[in-house]
């Protein structure tokens, strides 16, 4: 059963004075919905990793208050009308961060996402964001596409999907790693758009006054970071890795631009040259950086710029469908891994851990899977600070552009309620995190979106957690559908088969039919009924 959240304040329903209630099998009283802010969760008997630490904590207790952080403690915590969640002894730990993901172009490939229309290609980004957030990615950093309109559905809590740090449009110069415009298309005409463009999934510019203007209009639509491509990369079609693209007055007037509004500007960049003229423009951070060599990794050390990079191996290549030339780039870059963590290690540059799948809903199902693979480098504990503290350091770069202004990525008093309940230890065994069914529990900003144990728990028919502002009771239907339902009065909320929770208004009268059109939910005389489209309801009992 997956939650998520509803940020307004339904009407008191009771099981003694509803039919609705009766009709469900309540077994606990439904609360009034609690305003954001105000809903309590206790964890009991947890063991915490906190982002920080080498090791587990002892046998500990944490108190959600709203989408904070509130109380950690070894004692017992008194906290009346709260959701208790028994861990048994599991491991709390802080929710992954992706420091380079993208929302916009990881279900799609370049050819589709050009010719679909951007409403077609946002309903599988949709799709994709909850994924991740199921896969317990509870934050990316989204390194290049138009996931401003997809973010902003997710912090409404009108979709599900983790929180989005968006870069808007990658900015590319003619021929440069993004541009994924045809060859009709040149020559270029000042001041027309391509369909590259007008989907937001990158912008060219060749002068650094057109650099400035692209990252100013990026900044404008809600970038909270600029995105450039510095040098040549693997999936576009026109650019030999070794280039270098950008002049170093054209990265300069990037960085000018995003530091005028308080935040920065990362690159793309693979090779020595690209990287060190982006660090001399006063870029910040360096995306990917797997053909450096160790002069450059040492500049970078030495003036604390980021790496945001990935543990890209051999099996990426069978992963991703790419015309031979652009395999024989992934290759290169394939080569060029282990050396680039050597220099990490060996050298202390401040390291970000990212997956960058592009182009392939296949793949992005191993974005956990990536994480395991850091272990010819790093142990499991510096691998996990990676993807939570450390990726969390990195986002506050943003600076008052951050649209969640808050700790993030660690377990302390005050921090973002972004938390996964593991069954198991990840530090002895990091191969947890690579399947998502070892979240028991994945709670985004204090609200929950997954809770195997609170099923597991519940009886046929009956309510879940007693102090619920919103209880659930679990049915089967007779075509084998499961339902989870909690109601609200003016609306349902229904779970289909485990997946996020879906809203269905109420259409009918006293509030016994709840339908969105394409779904309905009736309850008549006491019996519950579950209807797709215009086929036949199937009726549904306490499973």
């Amino acid at each position: 059963m997956s939650f998520r959240p509803h940020l307004r304040i339904a009407g008191a329903i009771h099981c003694t004075a509803s039919r609705l209630c009766l009709a469900l099998a309540c077994t606990a009283v439904m609360l009034p919905a609690l305003a954001h802010g105000e809903g309590l969760v206790l964890y009991e008997d947890v063991r915490i990793f906190d982002g920080r630490d080498d090791t587990l904590s002892l046998a500990s207790n944490v108190l959600v208050r709203g989408n904070v952080i509130d109380t950690i403690s070894v004692d017992p915590i008194e906290a009346d009308g709260a959701e208790i969640i028994d861990g048994a002894g599991r491991t709390l730990m802080p929710g992954l961060i992706d420091a380079h993901w993208h929302t916009m172009l990881v279900g799609t490939t370049p050819d589709d996402g050009l010719n679909d229309d951007l409403g077609y290609s946002t309903i599988i980004a949709v799709n994709e964001a909850e994924a991740a957030l199921m896969r317990g990615f509870t934050t990316v950093r989204d390194m290049g596409g138009a996931a401003f309109s997809l973010k902003r559905a997710i912090d409404e809590g009108r979709v599900v999907g983790p929180r989005i740090y968006p870069s808007g449009a990658i900015i590319t110069v003619t021929s440069g790693h993004g541009d994924f415009r045809s060859l009709t298309e040149l020559p270029r005409e000042i001041g027309h758009l391509s369909r590259m463009e007008e989907l937001g999934m990158a912008m060219v510019a060749d002068s650094p006054d057109e650099v400035r203007m692209r990252a100013r209009e990026q900044l404008m639509l809600g970038a909270v970071q600029i995105k450039l491509t510095a040098g040549g990369g693997v999936a576009s079609p026109h650019s030999p890795l070794d280039v270098s693209t950008f002049t170093l007055e054209e990265l300069h007037a990037a960085v000018e631009a995003a530091e005028n509004w308080g935040t920065y500007v990362a690159v793309h960049a693979y090779t020595p040259a690209a990287i060190q003229r982006s660090v001399e423009a006063g870029v910040k951070v360096i995306e990917h950086g797997h053909l450096m060599d160790a002069e450059t990794a040492k500049m970078m050390a030495e003036k604390g710029i980021w790496l945001s990079t990935q543990p890209f191996d051999a099996s990426f290549e069978k992963g991703i469908a790419l015309p031979e030339a652009n395999l024989q780039r992934l290759r290169e870059v394939i080569t060029g891994t282990d050396r680039l963590y050597g220099f990490v290690k060996e050298f202390g540059i401040k390291t970000a851990f990212g997956t960058d799948i592009l182009f392939s809903s296949q793949m992005a199902q191993t974005q956990g899977f990536m994480l395991t693979l850091l272990q010819r480098w790093f142990t499991p504990a510096e691998i996990l600070k990676m993807a939570t503290a450390t990726n969390g350091e990195l986002l506050q770069l943003t600076g008052p552009r951050n649209p969640y202004p808050g700790t993030i990525g660690v377990i302390e008093k005050g921090a973002f309620a972004d938390l996964l309940l593991v069954d198991g230890n990840p530090l002895e065994n990091l191969d947890l995190v690579a399947d998502p069914n070892n979240f028991v529990v994945i709670m985004k900003d204090g609200n929950i979106y997954k809770n195997t144990l609170a099923l597991a728990n519940s009886e046929p028919g009956a309510s879940i957690g007693l102090g619920n502002q919103f209880p659930v009771s679990n049915y089967l239907c007779e075509d084998g559908t499961r339902l989870a339902v909690r109601l609200l009065g003016e609306s349902a909320l229904v779970s289909v088969n485990d997946a996020a929770e879906i809203d269905l208004p109420s259409i009918g009268a006293e509030g016994t039919t709840f339908s969105n059109g394409p779904l309905t939910l009736t309850i008549e005389q006491g019996r519950l009924s579950w209807g797709i489209g215009r086929a036949m309801p199937s009726a549904c009992s306490g499973a």
